[in-house]
């Protein structure tokens, strides 16, 4: 199996983990959808145990995705099979579990240790191994108290190591000073990411878990130009796939598709390869509702790196 380490921590993962947003089901902001649609629970779990039979080890979540409802499936997939995987987890949001609404943020000690006991709860685990700060933009200079209280989490044995899923340097360098911190959450895919904080996480030995690294499925290939609206509780709803970004990024992938699939590869699968040659430290969670997604997505993991060349040519391609 194709295994990365999870940064200082020394913990070995598979090289692909699962991410559980879409599982989550619908959750909002205000009016606004922030949730993947409806969702089969008894196929998320069917999808989760299939992921653990193909030697999938990682698992990615967060206590907001559908507002407490993806920890609590996670909680019941993970029955008398714990000893199977490596779970993180987030915090940072407040959320109404029955509204399934986002009502605010906290980040302070006493709600961080808060958020981690629930987490707890809800997962039913005794131990979370990974501890992400889910608010991107907090500010860099407010950060060392959230750090230091994640430290307390760690020598209280709530916590085995800590991160932030944030796209800005200036606050993953904040993180990085934590004696416990082994990770940095960041968006990365063939379309988007941020270098420096890759190149940070690669200087410092931190882990950088890949969210959105197929583009929220742009990357499977199955969308194209006459791709009509999505539901009104799927969070891509606005997506426009005639005109601006989405435009310009369909574009952007049949210009490297005969390269990407050029070993027999899927799309998907080619998107994951580009994320583990692109640096040593990646780890990307591609979300699922289905088996078969499942099923997809790990088939990466046999192929492990695209080429050298295949990077090459996919470089030369994108340059202006």
């Amino acid at each position: 199996m194709f295994t990365r380490t999870l940064g200082r921590s020394g913990i070995a993962v598979s090289a692909m983990g699962l991410g559980t947003w879409a599982i989550g089901g619908p959750f909002w902001r205000g009016d606004r959808p922030v949730g993947w649609g409806q969702v089969d629970d008894a196929e998320s779990i069917r999808a989760i145990h299939r992921a653990l039979d193909l030697g999938v080890t990682f698992i990615d979540t967060s206590d907001v995705y559908g507002c407490g409802h993806s920890e609590r499936v996670l909680g019941k997939a993970l029955v008398g099979r714990w000893d199977q995987v490596v779970i993180a987890t987030k915090f940072g949001n407040v959320f109404d579990e029955d509204t399934r609404q986002i009502v605010g943020s906290d980040a302070s000690p006493e709600y961080i240790r808060h958020a981690c006991e629930a987490s707890l709860r809800r997962l039913n685990a005794e131990v979370i191994d990974l501890y992400q700060f889910h608010l991107n933009s907090y500010p860099a200079e407010g950060a060392a108290s959230v750090r230091d209280a994640l430290e307390d989490l760690v020598a209280r044995g709530k916590i085995r190591a800590y991160g932030w899923s944030t796209d800005h340097l200036d606050r993953a360098q904040v993180f990085a000073q934590g004696v416990h911190c082994t990770a940095v959450q960041q968006r990365l895919n063939l379309f988007e990411g941020n270098a420096q904080v890759l190149a940070l996480c690669e200087e410092l030995d931190l882990a950088s878990i890949n969210r959105s690294p197929l583009s929220k499925g742009l990357l499977t290939g199955k969308f194209t130009a006459n791709s009509g609206k999505l539901p009104a509780d799927d969070v891509r709803h606005d997506w426009d796939f005639q005109r601006g970004e989405m435009a310009e990024r369909l574009k952007t992938l049949d210009a490297v598709r005969k390269v990407l699939i050029s070993d027999g590869r899927t799309l998907t699968q080619a998107a994951l390869g580009w994320l583990w040659a692109r640096s040593s430290v990646t780890v990307p969670i591609p979300g699922f509702k289905t088996v078969r997604q499942v099923e997809e997505n790990a088939g990466a993991l046999r192929f492990g790196p695209l080429s050298p060349e295949q990077m090459r040519q996919i470089e030369g391609l994108l340059s202006p």
